[in-house]
């Protein structure tokens, strides 16, 4: 047992003392011909660049729109009214569907099981709001008070309206993160009153802000969620007006909560099959599962990194072919001092552990130049384009291995082929 333990540091001294002075002579190799040197790292420095920025843009929009369907909650099932601006199109739809209603809310609560929590929406186009807005007036939700455990929504100050209130129509609301900054700028607005539609409410909370997104992904709405002023439902419906409520759903939205180990699936065709039912197969509705939409977006974040899998591999395939085109050259440059070294004692698998030595050298350097850049590149363009970026360690670690081996690929058929020179012929080469 202790011979073998002690044979072990024994083996990795003898591998050690015969790598370093590899190592060393290829770094003087390699500083020798410093242009050379850097003009074969170009191939892996870009391509190893370009692996890691493309992974980071990618990276970016996958976890923006993982948080943005996580946020909509993993155990909600959302129906929205699919509202047509078209005249025309909205009287075909109404004579066979009264578009979405209370009753419908009413028999989904009745008729599917495993529900925790419930609401209607009514939204409302806010206009001709004081104080004034500094930007786009807010959207007007009316909602339950159970809304906030639905959305998950957290009140920054103030509080979040009660049933009481609701049953009562109370003259209360709470701000979106963006509705608060444009109505009242930096001043408190708790206990500050905002008329929208000829109506006053008393502000008693502040939500916190929420993602959004500026464009339709996976059945997200590009509403912005912070640039909202939330009323009670029935405040909604008794004291404002809406002027296109004529085309418009009496309700346009119902957040169902559902109960953890539900079958999501299974309930969201149960609804479906409801609002068929009732709409006679408007298509006037559409029903978000966010469970079913993030695990759709894990199953495509996956494809997405087996194709940059792919991407890397290609890109790096140039850089690979530089450090062959290199080291063959480099053969025919060193002839003579390969004849030397072989004439001296030198082995087979010294000359081919030499060169290989120099090609991996070549990829680490360019490499780790690559991810520099690649992590400089991906700043640019979030600091530039906007867009988020991600450097993650799995990229890193992807562009740096693959490029290590396809230096090691590549070097070593060249490695071979110097090390199968006839040892005479090459102390005679000039």
């Amino acid at each position: 047992m202790s011979t073998a333990v002690t044979a072990v540091p024994a083996r990795m001294l003898r591998t050690t003392q015969q790598w370093l002075p590899d190592l060393q002579l290829g770094l003087q190799n390699l500083l020798l011909h410093r242009l050379r040197t850097l003009l074969t790292m170009l191939g892996m420095i870009f391509g190893v660049a370009a692996v890691v920025s493309m992974l980071s843009i990618g990276a970016g929009a996958r976890q923006k729109v993982m948080a943005l369907i996580e946020q909509m909650g993993v155990h909600n099932l959302i129906v929205e009214a699919k509202e047509s601006t078209d005249w025309q199109a909205l009287r075909k739809v109404r004579k066979i569907s009264p578009g979405l209603t209370f009753q419908d809310y009413r028999v989904i609560r009745d008729d599917v099981g495993d529900i925790v929590a419930a609401t209607p929406r009514k939204r409302m186009t806010g206009t001709k709001t004081i104080p004034k807005a500094q930007q786009d007036s807010p959207t007007i939700y009316g909602v339950d008070p159970v809304y906030q455990k639905i959305a998950g929504l957290h009140v920054l100050a103030g509080r979040f309206f009660t049933d009481d209130e609701d049953t009562r129509a109370s003259a209360v609301c709470v701000l979106g993160a963006a509705a608060r900054s444009s109505l009242f700028g930096s001043a408190d607005p708790i206990g500050q009153y905002v008329k929208a539609n000829e109506q006053w409410f008393r502000v008693i909370g502040v939500a916190s802000p929420q993602l959004s997104s500026q464009t339709e992904v996976a059945g997200i709405s590009t509403q912005d969620l912070n640039n909202i002023l939330y009323v009670p439902l029935n405040s909604a419906i008794l004291r404002l007006e809406d002027s296109y409520s004529d085309r418009r759903d009496e309700i346009d939205g119902i957040y169902l909560n559902i109960r953890d180990g539900a079958d999501m699936s299974s309930i969201a065709q149960v609804v479906r099959a409801i609002l068929d039912s009732s709409h006679h197969s408007a298509g006037d509705f559409s029903v978000i599962v966010p469970a079913e939409l993030l695990a759709e977006q894990k199953r495509t974040e996956r494809l997405f990194n087996a194709v940059m899998v792919a991407i890397a591999s290609i890109s790096l395939l140039v850089g690979g072919i530089g450090i062959m085109n290199i080291m063959l050259a480099s053969i025919l440059e060193r002839t003579r001092e390969i004849g030397v070294r072989r004439a001296v004692g030198a082995r087979q698998s010294d000359i081919i552990r030499q060169f290989v030595v120099e090609a991996v050298l070549i990829s680490f350097m360019g490499g780790s130049f690559g991810i520099v850049f690649g992590f400089v590149m991906s700043r640019l363009i979030a600091l530039l384009a906007g867009w988020s970026t991600i450097v993650t360690a799995s990229s890193i670690l992807l562009a740096f291995l693959v490029s290590i081996t396809v230096g090691l690929v590549f070097g070593i058929y060249p490695a071979v082929k110097a090390a199968r020179l006839d040892p005479v012929e090459a102390i005679r080469y000039e």
